[in-house]
């Protein structure tokens, strides 16, 4: 039987090299320009090696993979409403400390200089007079906002990532709707991935035809990855009341019980804090900016109503929130991160359930422990990501080495972000420590330079450790091979994480 003829019968030898050669000659024109441009952007060398390597290792794959997340694209139209707003907003939160007067008298050495940071990097002041209450049960938080909400008469503001149907968070959705019918200004800001079913659901539009406002916030679809990055995500959880009662912290407006409950890691644990005082107008002002970029409003006039109202001292804790996000606060988190580490000098502790840090917080943390700090982890010991949950497994052989202690919680997925300092300050937030939550996401971070919070976060802190398991640096060395192969080829990829 004679054989078929080859495709290639009869053409040139010549002309088939050179379709072989043409794809693979503009592979490298096309990765070698875009490594350039990384290049010269002077990111970190982690994130920049990886970048190089994804574009020259996978043919044209890798430069679409840039083009679509490698840059901070937030679109022209965005880009020119920051711009606009950045001046008046930044001047309205500065002008916040008129009046006050902050005793550092009895704060943490640290605590002045991170005020001083923060200033210098975003111009949100220290404010004292204000009464913190922390709740660490979901259910009891859901009560607690459903009781504020049916007290609100005249505004209320709610800004989330995930809004989610089922259980009491439909009794939080209920209450939103009658204050709406009794003619409070109700306003709803959801993140467009983080709350797609929502937005989509019979209850959204129910919720709408009652007079909620609802906006979706940085909208995600094939198109826009055109124009703006669409991981680029508003992670921020904030709640204002008649402009003077505040929920923020790490619980998205869902049910934990109703919620991810296929996922095969357990219940999701947060922590939130119900805020009194001047602190109040820190959030609400971040919320407006939010909301006011994403309607494309007319420039809002902060001194008419809009809900921000000036508050009298209210307890007696200091607080400096810290809204942060491209745009507005480039880097503003990743640097006071940095400072907080490095002012412990007896104890550190961090919870968070997804923790990828860069060179300088990996490093800053070995250094802590071997100088003496008592430094403790905090993880899920499952999370419902299998990526960061092998990067982040990498990191641990050199931790504790170092002598940080590693938990390991297990009574489900440990989703609050905290860290207590010297059993003196803390800081708690939206904020996970990996750089996906410290470059692209918008969030909010409580900075308390108050001894009896950050002790009550400390208990909190202790729970979490009570019902975690630590892994031992003998027991951590009997993984197997291929695992520890696969951490290493997976942390490659953790400056993009």
């Amino acid at each position: 039987m004679q054989a078929a003829p080859s495709i290639t019968e009869g053409v040139p030898q010549e002309t088939e090299s050179f379709w072989v050669f043409v794809p693979l000659a503009l592979h490298w024109i096309l990765s070698l320009g875009f490594s350039l441009r990384v290049i010269m952007l002077q990111r970190s060398v982690g994130a920049t090696l990886a970048w190089v390597s994804v574009m020259l290792l996978v043919p044209y794959f890798g430069v679409g993979i840039y083009l679509l997340m490698g840059e901070l694209r937030l679109g022209k139209r965005r880009e020119k409403r920051i711009a606009q707003l950045i001046s008046p907003y930044k001047s309205w939160i500065s002008s916040l400390s008129e009046g006050y007067q902050v005793d550092w008298s009895e704060a943490h050495e640290a605590a002045k200089a991170l005020d001083r940071l923060a200033l210098q990097t975003e111009g949100t002041p220290t404010l004292p007079g204000n009464r913190l209450e922390l709740l660490d049960d979901c259910e009891g938080v859901l009560r607690a906002i459903i009781e504020d909400v049916n007290r609100a008469e005249e505004t209320l503001y709610m800004e989330f990532y995930i809004w989610h149907n089922g259980g009491v968070a439909d009794e939080v959705l209920e209450a939103v709707i009658k204050a709406a019918q009794r003619g409070v200004i109700t306003r709803l800001l959801l993140d467009s991935v983080g709350s797609k079913d929502f937005l989509k659901s019979t209850a959204c539009a129910n919720a709408r035809q009652e007079g909620v406002e609802i906006v979706e916030a940085l909208p995600a679809g094939i198109l826009r990855a055109l124009f703006r990055r669409q991981d680029l995500r508003l992670h921020r959880k904030i709640i204002i009341v008649d402009g003077h009662i505040a929920y923020t912290g790490s619980l998205n407006l869902v049910d934990a019980r109703f919620f991810k409950q296929d996922a095969g890691v357990g219940q999701w644990i947060d922590l939130m804090v119900r805020v009194q005082g001047p602190a109040v107008e820190v959030l609400a002002t971040t919320f407006l900016a939010d909301w006011d970029i994403e309607t494309d409003g007319r420039q809002i006039d902060l001194n008419e109503d809009t809900g921000v109202k000036r508050q009298p001292a209210n307890g007696p804790a200091m607080v400096q929130v810290v809204p942060s996000g491209p745009g507005f606060y480039p880097d503003a988190i990743y640097q006071l991160l940095l400072s907080t580490i490095y002012s412990a000098r007896e104890e550190l502790i961090i919870t968070t359930p997804y923790f990828v840090p860069d060179d300088a917080l990996h490093s800053a943390l070995c250094t802590a422990a071997a100088r003496g700090v008592k430094v403790t982890v905090v993880l899920p010991e499952h999370n419902d990501s299998r990526l960061v949950r092998y990067a982040s497994r990498s990191y641990f052989d050199s931790l504790l080495a170092a002598g940080v202690r590693i938990m390991r919680f297990r009574d489900g997925l440990l989703h609050a972000k905290t860290i207590t300092v010297d059993q003196d300050f803390c800081l708690i937030g939206s904020v996970n420590f990996d750089m996906r939550s410290v470059w692209l996401n918008h969030e909010v971070t409580l900075f308390v330079y108050n001894h009896a919070f950050t002790d009550q976060l400390r208990y909190c802190q202790h729970q979490y450790i009570s019902q975690s398991d630590e892994l031992t640096a003998e027991e951590w060395s009997k993984r197997p091979t291929a695992t520890r192969v696969l951490e290493s080829i997976i942390r490659l990829t953790s400056p993009l994480l």
